[in-house]
């Protein structure tokens, strides 16, 4: 039996036969004629020359062998309905989906923008956008007007689908009111809205532009659309990640290459078979929801969880009763929600038959080695991290233990683990670039090129975004960046330490401190501001602003500062939305500067996690720091 080291190697020394090999576990209607053009680094293009579909790899395949099975499980203890669809009706509501975009004009590399809560139709959408060659932009439904507006102006969708609202806890939020404000806002006007009324939040249709899906099904409910065959590099969707900039990122995906290292992924990491059921509690607008609840599962014949809801909604045992009822073969969560549990009465875990569940699959940020641990113990199965990003589309490290004829690797509490295959993973010096290859070494995780498939073409509309981003940045040598610092033990587990940019994670969602910062800017009374990750208990990292006053008197009193604090988040959550709201805003007459004027945000965030700010020689004024130590104590989230 070899081991998974040499399976690894063989996936980069002899990349195009591994690949070739991956391929078959989809269905082309052409055969790809290149396995992987390297002609034009730091661009790879994947499969180059075959034609194939991921609606009819995630859906039509599996509807022609096995129409009865179960495909989607939709649940929702928010409004205490559930839908559970087979293959055969997944494909007819997502063909008629597709019937009322094309009736609208929408055709292939046109983009439909997605701002929709948990529901199917959110799932039909993107399938029926893949089916007709349709470029899908989701948006999570929690974003405001403002961050919205910007990506419908960088998508510049030709339809947006949306619904009256989502549900949050019991609480409606209604999404009609937000999009018409971000419409408003963008210079991108799109022709159609296709409004989905979950009879949650009332709402005035716009005359000429909105139309209602119900009436639009019951019409064309039954009519059959066939899959538009694509060449494999085509982009399948465009999904938005936070960057140091307030311009969002477009990550492009193709339509071959992620189809393929899907597959592969749900077969050699989550060991997901046909026939199971796989339960993600992402959301899908993120990129796990796209990966892990609609594409991957259904891709590998799976049904797939689709879960609107708290995970203490009516109680902490919600999940575990939802792996009991639909026998659920594999998990994937984040330890925010881990964490989450771990405070609830732990007799929920013992409560329900969990035999079926083989693992559980933790990522999105850190997962530290006490968390790891008591969800170990309490549910008996393997806990896996793993670690990837928007970028990467599907796992970059983690252990892969079910490829046939490869030794499975033990699990490393604090580690995601090894390079999956595919991935050349090296970590390098910041400054010199020199490759580290010593147990213990600290340096910046990098790919080498080619990116195996899967990872993103490109930044949506911007090329020269994607290579000066994510290629340039160390020591002028062409390696992919992910921003993060990371170490390797003897044993090459790898050990994320955080990042090299100012991005954060918050609860695993990406959220750049400099977007918050332009935010906080834009209320009148801020003069400067500076935005750091610290870290939480709960959350991994919670935002926590330093600003400086216009007029100091505006914070004079305790009860004064409380009201401007409030202003000041009121202004974020209307620009941003509430995800990437501060823990507090600390009032402060200085910042912490180096003579030349550099803002010291690591001195902040070492103070505000009570640790060593390191030399303090560099910094123009001292009392800087001493200023935000006095004020944090109360300050910081326990």
């Amino acid at each position: 039996m070899q081991t998974y080291a040499d399976f690894h190697r063989r996936s980069l020394v002899e990349r195009d036969a591994f690949w070739a090999e991956q391929a078959q576990r989809i269905d082309w209607q052409t055969p790809p004629q290149q396995i992987c053009d390297t002609s034009r680094p730091p661009f790879a293009r994947w499969f180059v020359g075959g034609t194939t579909n991921l609606c009819h790899n995630a859906v039509d395949r599996h509807a022609a062998q096995r129409p009865t099975d179960r495909a989607l499980i939709w649940v929702s203890t928010e409004t205490n309905q559930e839908r559970i669809y087979s293959f055969a009706e997944l494909q007819a509501e997502v063909e008629c989906m597709a019937a009322i975009l094309r009736e609208q004009g929408v055709g292939k590399g046109d983009r439909v923008l997605v701002y929709m809560p948990m529901i199917p139709e959110a799932a039909f959408a993107m399938l029926a956008c893949a089916r007709i060659g349709a470029i899908h932009s989701v948006v999570f439904g929690g974003f405001a007007s403002g961050s919205l507006a910007t990506r419908i102006e960088d998508a510049t969708p030709a339809l947006i689908v949306s619904a009256d609202a989502g549900s949050r806890g019991g609480k409606v939020v209604p999404y009609k009111p937000l999009l018409d404000e971000a419409i408003q806002l963008s210079s991108h006007k799109p022709a159609k809205v296709l409004m989905v009324n979950r009879g949650l939040a009332a709402f005035e249709p716009v005359a000429g532009r909105d139309l209602d899906y119900a009436a639009a099904r019951a019409v064309l409910q039954g009519t059959r659309v066939p899959c538009e065959w694509l060449e494999s590099n085509s982009p399948s969707y465009t999904l938005y990640t936070s960057g140091t900039t307030g311009k969002p990122k477009g990550v492009q995906r193709d339509t071959g290459g992620y189809a393929v290292a899907l597959a592969a992924s749900m077969d050699y990491v989550y060991g997901g078979k046909a026939g199971e059921t796989y339960f993600s509690t992402s959301d899908i607008g993120w990129v796990v929801g796209h990966s892990y609840i609609i594409y991957g599962p259904l891709i590998a014949g799976m049904a797939t969880v689709m879960y609107e809801g708290l995970p203490i909604q009516p109680d902490a045992g919600v999940w575990w009763s939802l792996v009991e009822r639909f026998k659920v073969t594999v998990m994937f969560s984040a330890p925010t929600a881990v964490r989450v549990l771990k405070k609830h009465d732990p007799a929920y875990l013992k409560k329900y038959d969990l035999s079926s569940l083989r693992a559980l699959f933790l990522a999105g940020e850190p997962l530290d080695e006490p968390t790891a641990r008591w969800i170990s113990e309490s549910l008996g199965v393997p806990i896996v991290d793993n670690y990837w990003q928007t970028e990467t589309g599907w796992p970059l490290l983690s252990v892969a233990n079910h490829i046939p004829g490869v030794a499975p690797m033990p699990t490393r509490f604090g580690s995601p683990g090894v390079p999956m295959f595919g991935y050349d993973v090296r970590l390098l010096d910041e400054n010199t670039g020199l490759e580290l290859t010593g147990a213990d070494q600290k340096g910046v995780l990098t790919i080498r090129y080619p990116l195996p498939p899967g990872c993103l073409q490109t930044v949506w509309g911007d090329d020269e975004r994607f290579v000066r981003t994510y290629w340039t940045g160390i020591s002028g040598q062409q390696v992919y960046s992910t921003f993060d610092w990371g170490v390797r033990d003897a044993d090459g587990y790898t050990f994320i330490l955080g990042r090299t940019d100012d991005v954060i994670n918050v609860a695993g969602h990406r959220l750049g401190t400099r977007e918050i910062e332009e935010s906080i800017s834009s209320h009148p009374a801020v003069a400067e501001v500076a935005v750091v990750g610290v870290a939480d208990q709960l959350k991994g990292q919670v935002a926590l602003a330093f600003a400086v006053l216009r007029d100091a008197s505006r914070a004079a009193t305790p009860e004064l500062a409380k009201a401007l604090e409030a202003e000041v988040m009121k202004v974020v959550d209307g620009q941003l939305g509430a995800v990437a709201r501060p823990a507090r805003v600390l009032f402060v007459s200085v910042l912490p500067k180096t003579r030349s004027g550099k803002l010291l945000r690591r001195a902040l965030q070492a103070v505000a996690e009570g640790r060593d700010p390191g030399d303090l020689t560099t910094i123009d004024d001292p009392s800087a720091l001493a200023q935000a130590k006095a004020l944090l104590a109360p300050a910081v989230p326990a």
